[in-house]
């Protein structure tokens, strides 16, 4: 058994597939199911429960499992440790975002990065909240942008900036003709969300509760730019991030009364990483970034 072994133990725990965790392990899938079933003939165990519809950790697997990811993050800080004695503002930097943040603030970031640390090699990681928190426990990457709440007390987690959100509807809306609006406003008018998973749909939906307001059950968008053109054809409202609002694109924003709904983003890594004064300098410049946004304003 061998730190490879746990990686490939792990990604079809975390992926519940053997071809998606081949996948990710850049390996094929023959190779990778012999490797595990070596791993489980070493151990005496059975590992995963297998069937042709879903792959599953046993009662024992899930234990080991836990103890591979502890074992792998081990290693982890041992990397760190070396890297951040030679220099701690060199090497590898995986950061995650989630898409509704990604796109829009990652442009930003990188030019500021490649100026500031100029011997950091950047790597980018889209993906969705829970899948992020997954791979930063068990070390895949190194930090990540998240909106808060994040509750892990194994994370460090720095609040950063606060991103209100704007009402977006299509320019002939009688919405569009105020100034500002009231969640009032929106009572029993069509809501469009994102589908599952993405973490703005959890807070739109706090929103809703608070004002009373029904979610479009027939429309579940996978990104922003759907919603973006679901609501400029007039087939319901949205709320967009003020990060993420384009001057040009056929819908009216308009803000909301004070206090505005908004979401806390904030960088997250590991308690026990090495790298403290990276994350240290990533969070200056993230910072930087939206002062100048403010100032463009």
């Amino acid at each position: 058994m061998n730190l490879r072994d746990l990686q490939f133990l792990i990604a079809v725990a975390d992926l519940r597939s053997f071809g998606q965790a081949a996948e990710r392990c850049f390996i094929s899938q023959p190779t990778l199911s012999t490797q595990i079933k070596k791993l489980e003939e070493a151990l005496g165990i059975q590992l995963f429960e297998r069937s042709n519809k879903k792959v599953l950790p046993t009662e024992i697997g899930e234990q080991i499992i836990g103890s591979a990811r502890r074992m792998l993050e081990e290693e982890q800080i041992i990397k760190e440790l070396a890297a951040s004695a030679r220099d701690p503002l060199a090497g590898n930097l995986r950061l995650g975002a989630f898409p509704t943040l990604a796109p829009y603030l990652f442009p930003q970031l990188v030019p500021l990065i490649r100026r500031e640390l100029p011997k950091i090699r950047l790597m980018l990681i889209e993906d969705k909240t829970d899948t992020l928190l997954r791979q930063l426990s068990s070390g895949q990457i190194d930090a990540a942008l998240l909106a808060m709440p994040v509750e892990d007390e194994s994370l460090q987690i720095t609040a950063l900036f606060e991103d209100e959100f704007l009402l977006a509807v299509a320019c002939g809306h009688p919405l569009a003709n105020k100034t500002i609006v009231t969640l009032d406003d929106l009572t029993g008018l069509p809501l469009l969300l994102l589908d599952e998973g993405h973490c703005l749909r959890g807070q739109a939906l706090q929103i809703c509760q608070t004002a009373g307001l029904s979610e479009q059950q027939d429309v579940r968008a996978t990104s922003l730019e759907t919603l973006r053109q679901m609501a400029r054809a007039g087939t319901g409202i949205t709320l967009i991030p003020a990060i993420a609002v384009r001057e040009e694109d056929g819908l009216c924003y308009r803000p909301f009364q004070a206090p505005p709904p908004r979401r806390t983003i904030a960088l997250v890594w590991r308690k026990t990483t090495a790298r403290r004064v990276l994350f240290e300098k990533l969070v200056f410049s993230v910072l930087a970034i939206r002062r100048k946004a403010l100032r463009m304003e």
